[in-house]
């Protein structure tokens, strides 16, 4: 990929992504400084369940010059469906409800985990010991991919998407629900806290069964912002019909690579929101958090 320029024209922009705060693969400073490299002007930050990364950003930020939009993925449950929403531009006050529902997921998720370490092992050569093996760095969630990644390690799978398609899945005879707030609920506290809300990959059906209309519509009901529309797990037919909802709703409608480094092969910049969309967050946000620009 070629390096970005600094030359005017359309700007680049990127609102998902991971680091080793959650379950991506390279710090936040690695994070950015690839951003620069694949051609992007702006990258969202958006670990799961957690704002850890965020002091970093300016660092980051002023080291490539490319912009950060601070964010999280938070993870909400409807019915044994995980349901996962990108919280932007929010006030990460630990104070906050928001805050207080990343946490119960956190520990819900490693909870979650572990019982279904102890459901694959009986079956496959897997230990916690492994999945805590393949957590980088300084990471505050520990979840499926991890469990994804040492059953690579271990052979098992042949990859992360292969792991989560085969054992992993909700339909999978492994999986175990765990205690997160409803999508209603995450949407509202994401308002309270000043945020934009975006549902995360709505059209996905590879990992989890499809997000049902209804359940959609509910969300938009409960002041749900916008819908991330581009991304790789999309095909046309759900991009059709995403953009059809989004513009009878007037939502926001972004695209992300949902990168993650190693842990999947999402490119950086490989699927972009409009420079009008992240205008539109900015105008909404109503925290104090902005998008840091260098």
């Amino acid at each position: 990929m070629s390096e970005r320029s600094d030359s005017p024209g359309p700007q680049r922009i990127d609102l998902h992504s991971h680091t080793s705060w959650s379950d991506g693969t390279t710090s936040v400073g690695e994070l950015y400084a690839q951003a620069r490299t694949a051609g992007l002007d702006v990258l969202a930050l958006t670990d799961h369940d957690t704002v850890a990364g965020w002091p970093e950003l300016p660092a980051a930020v002023a080291a490539n010059g490319v912009a950060a939009v601070p964010g999280i993925e938070v993870s909400a449950e409807h019915g044994h469906r995980s349901v996962h929403i990108l919280a932007l531009l929010v006030d990460p006050s630990p104070r906050s409800e928001l805050a207080a529902a990343m946490a119960e997921a956190r520990d819900a998720r490693v909870d979650r985990a572990r019982r279904m370490v102890e459901l694959i092992a009986k079956d496959h050569p897997l230990r916690w010991e492994d999945v805590e093996a393949q957590v980088a760095g300084e990471t505050t969630v520990i979840g499926r991919p991890h469990i994804a990644d040492a059953l690579v390690a271990a052979g098992v799978s042949a990859d992360r998407s292969a792991a989560f398609d085969e054992l992993l899945r909700a339909s999978g005879p492994y999986y175990v629900p765990y205690d997160a707030p409803s999508p209603f609920e995450t949407v509202r506290a994401i308002r309270a806290a000043g945020g934009v809300s975006v549902l995360a990959h709505p059209g996905s059906v590879t990992r989890d069964d499809e997000l049902p209309l209804a359940l959609l519509e509910e969300m938009i009901a409960a002041g749900l912002d916008g819908l991330e529309v581009e991304h790789r797990e999309h095909g046309p037919n759900e991009i059709a019909g995403l953009r059809e909802i989004a513009q009878r709703h007037d939502l926001i409608v972004t695209g992300g690579s949902d990168f993650h480094g190693t842990g999947k092969p999402n490119l950086l910049g490989e699927n972009l929101t409009a420079p009008e969309m992240l205008a539109r967050i900015e105008e909404r946000a109503t925290s104090g958090t902005r998008v840091l620009r260098p």
